[in-house]
């Protein structure tokens, strides 16, 4: 085997050893993220007020409200997210959002200025949102264990829209010169949809660390802007309101950190036989999981080895694998989270050499501690699946 061969086998084996695998988040957490933000492009403007005819230049005998009267393009921006939320264990978390974007206007066409050759200015829009997300378990579904969790979130709050002197001057003949101007900010209702996957680093050494990326679609109704119409000297000639409808599109790294949480638990050994000239098999063995896993840790291999290898030297005729949760998160969580942590086991005894047909899998979630605890307690040795020999 080449070097090369050899370094790139030792990077796929101490890979899973490294990432942990995802798991729902139990508690509080913190986030962040920042990335490119981009507005639905064109951005239709409408007027309203008894001075819009002359914005629009429309007659007098018009309506006082005139729908895409001007449109506006805007580059590609900027966008920043802060988050404080909760997790409860199933996949369901809550949040609290703060939010930021900026954008630099492209062009503007419309207004009875066309054709508008000068624009410039800057729209942001900023608030606060409440979120809520389901974390998808690629586990529960019979993927196996996954480093990539995938995720979907909703969620309403309030946003400001900020123009920031917004404008576009006239080279038209009979209007050089004249500007449309806004430089105003109103508040108004805003919803959205995120979409996005999340990678956990516990290999950093700190528990709860996680890497997000996402999608988000934002939008907000109604903010009504003043807007006003000049001429070559910057005298204002009208002013009305500008009612925008936005829509933006976000993409976004960031940050998730889950605290609290405690660091990973170093597996209880089974209990060791005592040496004799003529050895006897044990009969029963216990394979121990750190918190809210459903993976198996080398010394879990190990045991699950020797249980496969006396198996075959006793003649067993039946394997009992059975799994259990602690009492720390819901009962029907941890049914879910015993049963995976006995089909686990059940696997791995499979791959040593066992027949399937051999094994018998059940799962008793928190319902039969090893050590009995109150509700919500974490116990190391009732996080545990029981292979017995029959």
């Amino acid at each position: 085997m080449s070097i090369k061969k050899a370094l790139l086998a030792a990077t796929m084996l101490t890979l899973p050893a490294a990432m942990a695998s995802a798991q729902p988040v139990s508690g509080p957490y913190i986030g962040v993220g920042a990335g490119a933000n981009w507005v639905n492009n064109p951005e239709k403007f409408d007027i309203t007020g008894d001075t819009a005819r002359t914005i629009a230049g429309l007659p007098a005998s018009a309506d006082i409200r005139f729908n895409d009267v001007g449109k506006a393009n805007y580059e590609l921006g900027w966008g920043g997210v802060a988050s404080l939320g909760w997790g409860f264990g199933n996949g369901l978390r809550a949040e609290v959002e703060g939010n930021y974007r900026s954008n630099e206007v492209d062009s503007i066409r419309g207004f009875n200025l066309a054709p508008i050759g000068r624009t410039g200015g800057f729209q942001t829009t900023y608030g606060v949102m409440g979120n809520v997300f389901y974390d998808f378990d690629p586990g529960f579904l019979g993927i196996g264990p996954s480093y990539v969790q995938p995720y979907l979130g909703a969620g309403a709050g309030y946003m400001w829209t900020d123009f920031r002197n917004l404008r576009g001057v006239s080279g038209a003949p009979g209007n050089v010169g004249t500007q449309i101007f806004s430089d105003d900010k109103d508040g108004s209702f805003a919803f959205q949809g995120i979409a996005g996957i999340a990678v956990p680093f516990t290999w950093l050494g700190v528990p709860g660390l996680t890497l997000t990326a996402e999608y988000r679609f934002l939008g907000i109704l109604g903010a009504d802007m003043e807007v006003s119409s000049r001429d070559a000297g910057n005298r204002v000639l009208q002013s009305a309101k500008l009612d925008v409808d936005k829509y933006n599109h976000s993409a976004m790294l960031g940050i998730r950190y889950a605290l609290f949480q405690p660091a990973p638990a170093a597996p209880v050994a089974a209990p060791v036989q005592p040496a004799a000239p003529a050895p006897s098999i044990a009969r029963t063995y216990l394979v121990f999981f750190d918190f809210n896993r459903a993976d198996l840790t080398a010394r879990a291999r190990e045991i699950i080895g020797e249980a496969a290898q006396n198996a075959r030297r006793a003649q067993s005729t039946r394997i009992e694998v059975a799994g259990h949760a602690d009492r720390s998160g819901t009962p029907q969580y941890n049914q879910r989270l015993s049963q995976r942590r006995a089909e686990a086991v059940a696997s791995e005894l499979v791959a040593r050499g066992v027949g399937r047909d051999e094994i018998g899998v059940s799962a008793f979630g928190e319902s039969r501690p090893l050590v009995p605890t109150a509700d919500g307690v974490r116990e190391p040795q009732n996080r545990r699946v029981e292979i017995v020999l029959r």
